[in-house]
């Protein structure tokens, strides 16, 4: 007989394999290994093309964070490697540019930047990703790292910050489409975020260009970058704390045991023979509130919603594990 978790795991698998065929119609991603490869060598000629030189292993950081986005995999990547700002933000949107005039898989790639952070999206998997949160078809977890111990917040519509967050999210809804990025005056923007003070907020973006500008989309919100990441990066479990108390989050969580979860994907190609598995994402969660490692119920459910996506694209990627690892209390940065 099936066990409870493996009957929820399937059809959290099922419901999540109907949604995607659904909006496959409307997505558009690669249909085989060919045409991968062929966006590889596309990627590679335009970086030699801008003069771009890159560390073998950050080139083959790029490749894969380029393909998880082609692919499906994730919506949006962090892209902190290959240069600092603002040479990094050139680079990335002229790799773009170049790339885009030569293959058409690169077509729903964009650069975006919040604050100092800069990022690749893929912007119909980005609506996507906002849509499915907001219909709460995918499930945060949210831990307060203001308090000692970490807790997980139970209660969310009580959080103001979750609230914040929201209100960031039905933000980023106004303007991600399976259309594209649609228009968004400035008065928009400030109407939709719930404690917003300011009018002059502004949101830079073009559905023809390469680069997103969002970095005042917390501008009158107590919600920090990390917390931001937590969600835009597809993690299950986001931390939450506000600026006013970064120092004490840093303090809580260096102080405590960390279980290290790592989803690591393997490519299948034509162009080299022994791909290996590489990371395709990970994220922290203190052991007081994962003792059971991959077990817990939110993270089958998390796999179970990665297995559905990679079952999409399966002809991309050989497999797709899950690891845990513990880690010792040590200084973290946010």
């Amino acid at each position: 007989m099936a066990s409870g978790a493996s009957v929820r795991e399937g059809k959290v698998l099922e419901m999540e394999r109907d949604r995607m065929e659904s909006s496959n119609k409307q997505t558009c991603f690669p249909g085989d290994v060919a045409e991968l490869d062929e966006a590889m060598k596309v990627l590679d000629s335009s970086l030699a093309q801008i003069k771009w030189r890159l560390k073998p292993s950050t080139k083959r950081r790029l490749e894969l964070d380029i393909l998880a986005l082609t692919t499906g995999m994730r919506p949006v990547v962090m892209v902190d490697y290959g240069g600092k700002m603002p040479e990094l933000q050139h680079h990335l949107c002229s790799l773009l540019k170049l790339c885009q005039k030569l293959s058409p898989i690169f077509e729903h790639l964009r650069v975006m930047i919040i604050q100092d952070m800069i990022y690749l999206i893929h912007i119909r998997g980005l609506a996507e990703h906002v849509r499915s949160t907001l219909n709460s078809e995918v499930k945060l977890l949210f831990v307060d790292l203001e308090k000692e111990p970490p807790q997980m917040i139970t209660e969310i519509d009580k959080s103001p910050l979750a609230l914040q967050l929201i209100s960031i999210q039905k933000l980023f809804s106004s303007i991600f489409t399976h259309e594209g990025i649609c228009n968004l005056s400035s008065s928009q923007a400030t109407e939709l975020m719930d404690n917003s003070q300011s009018s002059s907020s502004q949101i830079f973006y073009s559905q023809f260009t390469e680069c997103i500008d969002l970095s005042n989309c917390m501008e009158d919100s107590e919600v920090t970058v990390p917390t931001l990441n937590g969600w835009l990066l597809g993690y299950p479990v986001v931390y939450l704390f506000s600026k006013e108390h970064i120092a004490d989050a840093i303090y809580n969580l260096s102080a405590k045991y960390l279980h290290i979860f790592q989803l690591s994907i393997c490519r299948n190609t034509t162009l080299k023979k022994g791909s290996q598995a590489e990371e395709l994402l990970s994220f922290s969660v203190p052991y007081d509130l994962s003792t059971r490692g991959s077990s817990e119920q939110w993270a089958e459910f998390f796999m179970a919603y990665m297995r559905a996506k990679w079952g999409r694209c399966a002809y991309a990627w050989k497999f797709l594990k899950m690891e845990v690892a513990e880690c010792h209390p040590q200084a973290i940065v946010l």
